[in-house]
């Protein structure tokens, strides 16, 4: 890592300067804003989101789908995605069964169950997820004695469609491809940068 900005060529800290300006422009439309879920907003203020970091987090994005759901900026950038498509449901659903599962008070898991049961499993919920009948049914009953697994199934479901599906088209989308060309640029720039800095003993 460089020790101060002054030691990055000025083409590279353009570059960095482009890559933050594009990716806060591809994730401007990404605000959740659904009560049975939630999305950290895209964090630039993190001690550990400099430049490298960012690259490397929007480049992990396409090793699999696991890494681009357990990279907060990831997750926002998905979404920001999904919604372009009118698919947005299936990342809420799954992201409201993972806090729910965090859930401790009985009470609590029962009243939010069923919450997240009418926002996206029943016939025509106002979020309804793309899952089979039999899923659905299994769900329904699940709910008659709530436990953090009950919506296990079709969470397991909408994250395989979102796997198979969505994310496929996500890594190949206009705006993805330019996040991780200018991703690209920008750590290799910071390896150039990193390699000239002159050795201290």
């Amino acid at each position: 890592m460089c020790r101060t900005l002054a030691t990055f060529p000025t083409t590279c800290l353009e570059r960095a300067k482009e890559f933050k300006t594009r990716l806060g422009i591809f994730l401007h439309k990404s605000e959740l804003g659904s009560d049975s879920g939630s999305v950290g907003k895209f964090e630039w203020n993190s001690k550990h989101n400099k430049e490298k970091s960012f690259s490397e987090d929007v480049l992990g994005w396409r090793e699999s789908f696991d890494l681009l759901l357990s990279s907060k900026n990831g997750v926002a950038a998905f979404h920001a995605f999904l919604k372009t498509e009118f698919s947005e449901e299936n990342l809420e659903f799954w992201l409201a069964c993972e806090e729910f599962k965090k859930i401790r008070s009985a009470a609590k898991l029962a009243s939010r169950a069923h919450r997240i049961f009418d926002e996206f499993i029943r016939s025509e919920a106002p979020k309804e997820v793309n899952i089979d009948h039999e899923t659905r049914e299994l769900t329904r009953t699940n709910l008659q004695a709530t436990t953090t697994m009950c919506f296990e199934v079709a969470q397991g479901k909408t994250r395989t469609l979102m796997e198979k599906d969505s994310y496929p088209r996500f890594l190949k989308s206009p705006a993805y491809q330019d996040l991780a060309a200018r991703a690209s640029a920008a750590s290799a720039c910071t390896s150039s940068c990193s390699l000239a800095e002159p050795s201290h003993t």
